[in-house]
């Protein structure tokens, strides 16, 4: 009994310096069942950077007849249905430090203007991601898709992350989310759906409305589709967090996120991963909250 409260102390103590993550049964269960379905090897880069529009249809191919009876055939084999899978979504977080590299950060940090951060986002099945924002329990903006990136696709494939904004985008103001003088709340939701979302645009729609109505993009869901996407936030999510704010963003991380290679069970884990606690759920919403306040000794032009 003593040697167990030790031990125990002895990781508890470990933990408060950041050499050991403890984590609950429920982070537990769902980290095993987020990253058990990485696969244990990498998949060979694409040769090309994957699309982000949702992929054409396969023609099934043409059947082949026996006409042989087969003597004596014996029972025959029922095949295995798939299990359903709960939908995952890790998140970490990337704030641009002052080299310009990518570094890992809490969201729970106090921001200010002229940071910059971006996400990696890695799903656990193929889908639909949405990122939206609204500051102040504002009105809600759509910030991905965007027309402006990946030809505004939003398909993502299972365990092949992918960063957003895209830190290959050709200019500068389009690799980060940048804070600008306005402070507020701000708060992002990460809507990932196995199928597209209705009365969301995307792709060619999405940038025909663009073109077609200048100055009103991004683009905003109306009352009745926010508040149908919103619903879903009642259905309940199941949470896994790790802390390792400080850490760069490792080059596996990079290399998968720009070249379309799925992660494996040996590469980095997301600071946060959600999992839905039904296996019958077609849509998972998770939010993160960002604080935005101004500099110490600087006049809020809000206040």
């Amino acid at each position: 009994m003593r040697t167990k409260i030790f031990f125990l102390s002895l990781l508890l103590a470990l933990a408060s310096l950041g050499s050991v993550q403890v984590y609950t049964q429920q982070e537990e269960d769902v980290r095993g069942a987020f990253l058990t379905t990485r696969p244990k090897a990498k998949t060979a880069a694409p040769s090309s950077r994957p699309s982000r529009r949702r992929p054409k249809p396969v023609s099934p191919p043409n059947p082949v007849v026996v006409t042989t009876p087969s003597p004596n055939p014996g029972p025959i084999a029922t095949p295995r249905k798939a299990s359903p899978q709960r939908l995952g979504l890790g998140v970490t977080l990337f704030m641009r430090d002052s080299s310009g590299l990518s570094v890992r950060t809490n969201p729970s940090r106090i921001f200010h203007k002229g940071d910059r951060v971006r996400v990696l986002l890695e799903t656990n099945a193929d889908g639909y991601l949405y990122v939206f924002n609204t500051t102040d329990d504002g009105q809600p903006i759509m910030i991905y898709p965007d027309a402006q990136l990946d030809e505004a696709g939003n398909f993502i494939q299972g365990h092949v992350p992918w960063e957003i904004p895209s830190s290959l985008a050709t200019e500068e103001r389009l690799k980060w989310f940048t804070f600008d003088q306005t402070t507020g709340a701000e708060k992002l939701y990460f809507v990932l759906s196995r199928e597209p979302l209705a009365g969301v645009p995307i792709e060619d729609d999405l940038i025909t409305y663009c073109r077609e109505t200048s100055g009103k993009c991004p683009w905003g869901p109306a009352a009745d589709v926010w508040a149908q996407i919103k619903k879903e936030l009642d259905e309940p999510v199941k949470i896994a967090k790790a802390d390792k704010a400080g850490k760069s963003q490792t080059e596996p991380e990079q290399q998968a996120a720009t070249r379309g290679i799925g992660l494996n069970r040996d590469d980095p884990e997301p600071s946060l991963i959600m999992l839905t606690a039904s296996t019958s759920k077609n849509i998972l919403i998770a939010t993160m909250d960002l604080i935005h306040k101004s500099e110490v000794g600087t006049a809020n032009p809000n206040d």
